[in-house]
């Protein structure tokens, strides 16, 4: 008997055949004694349908009323979920975020987690039931709804299974685990059995869409091992987890691909460190995040300043730092520019020389010319053309050989 908690994402939940098809997994687990907890997220579509509605009656919506409108997305979810399970003999109870504990900060949209108490759940559990969570939702210190943001469901399950100590997390969603690349784009990619938190994080920052990075992130600071695996199939996942088996050899475990970035670039400001540290701080303050930093100098004490953001972000971006480069007396900002986001990552690139030469050959062979560049001591990003982006991955895949398995020992 084990303590599992388990996520199932919005094209798993999609309609009532595949709640059903969850209902009929969550009882087989049940049966055989397990105590279970299940997070889900709205079901596919409807958050983009709500979001949809609300910006036809207002261009810019308060996002405190957002948070209020999108909660009722898992809402609808956990109360179908536990029905089907009623249907089908389980006793079942569902629970809002607020309901089981889960406390946040005052920021609507993408609020950050403060504290989990995970409410009733341990004595319902007690009683036998299974619990089922609403995802993507908390309650602030001020006593509001509130949302967490881009993959607020991920962050909830690991945020609860470290709460009531679960013996697994399991998050379960439209692919059978962690890939060596995306498989639609790379055909021979490799699914990986089990892979470090780091290696995770940072595939997950630059641009694969498994996981977002704030939940790997949780889960590092708790240490809470949790398996990627497929709704839609019985195969193992990908185990991600603190010491993942490293392979001597193995000196790249993946290639991201993030299409959506924008080229900002920023000029004619006081070539200074208070200007230059003016500008991010104003972006930090607004939790804009930025990549890809490249500094000019221009002339006349000028200087340039060149860097990435995500898309859906510019527009924020751009009113920030127009507003910063106001306090500066000088400057202006703009788009230079689409780019992809073309990432390594492995954490055996820390004892092995030549990773950013073989890199850089995948991409000269291939055509591919890169003027951002950003590395960690685990991952090296180039900005590519977006039109040359799969060509891209699919060099540098194979040029690290991903789709062979290497042999341990």
């Amino acid at each position: 008997m084990a303590l599992i908690v388990q996520k199932y994402g919005g094209t798993s939940v999609a309609n009532t055949d595949r709640i059903q098809n969850v209902a009929a997994r969550v009882k087989a687990l049940w049966q055989r004694g397990n105590k279970l907890v299940v997070v889900v997220s709205a079901r596919s579509g409807v958050t983009n349908e709500l979001i949809s509605r609300a910006k036809a009656l207002h261009a810019t919506p308060d996002d405190r009323e957002m948070d209020m409108l999108l909660a009722v997305g898992e809402q609808e979810t956990i109360a179908l979920l536990s029905i089907a399970l009623h249907a089908i003999g389980v006793p079942a109870c569902s629970r809002t975020g607020a309901q089981a504990g889960i406390l946040t900060d005052t920021l609507h949209t993408r609020a950050r987690i403060a504290r989990v108490t995970g409410g009733d759940i341990p004595a319902r559990l007690d009683e036998g039931k299974v619990v089922i969570v609403a995802g993507f939702q908390g309650l602030s210190t001020g006593n509001e709804i509130t949302t967490l943001g881009r993959g607020g469901s991920d962050l909830t399950a690991i945020a609860i299974a470290a709460a009531i100590k679960a013996d697994l997390c399991q998050i379960y969603t439209d692919v059978d685990g962690v890939y060596t690349a995306d498989p639609r784009v790379v055909l021979n990619a490799r699914k990986l059995p089990e892979i470090a938190y780091e290696e995770m994080l940072e595939l997950a920052s630059s641009g694969s869409k498994v996981m977002q990075s704030r939940s790997v992130e949780f889960a590092q600071k708790y240490n809470v091992p949790f398996e990627v695996r497929s709704s839609f199939n019985d195969k193992p996942g990908t185990l991600v987890k603190a010491n993942a088996k490293t392979m001597e050899d193995a000196v790249v475990s993946g290639v991201a691909l993030d299409r959506s970035q924008t080229r900002v670039t920023v000029s004619d400001i006081p070539d200074t460190a208070t200007a230059v540290a003016g500008i991010f701080d104003a972006l930090g303050d607004a939790g804009l995040n930025v990549d890809m930093i490249i500094k000019n100098l221009g002339t006349n004490g000028r200087a340039n300043l060149t860097f990435s953001v995500n898309t859906d972000q510019f527009a924020r971006t751009e009113k920030v730092v127009g507003e910063a480069l106001k306090s500066l007396g000088s400057g202006s900002v703009r788009a230079t520019g689409e780019v992809a986001k073309v990432s390594i990552v492995g954490v055996g690139m820390t004892s092995h020389p030549g990773v950013a030469a073989t890199l850089f050959k995948a991409l000269a062979d291939a055509g591919v010319n890169s003027d951002l560049i950003t590395t960690s001591e685990i991952k090296i990003a180039v900005a590519v053309d977006p039109a040359k982006a799969d060509a891209t991955v699919r060099a540098v895949h194979e040029a690290f050989r991903l789709h062979e398995v290497v042999p341990v020992g």
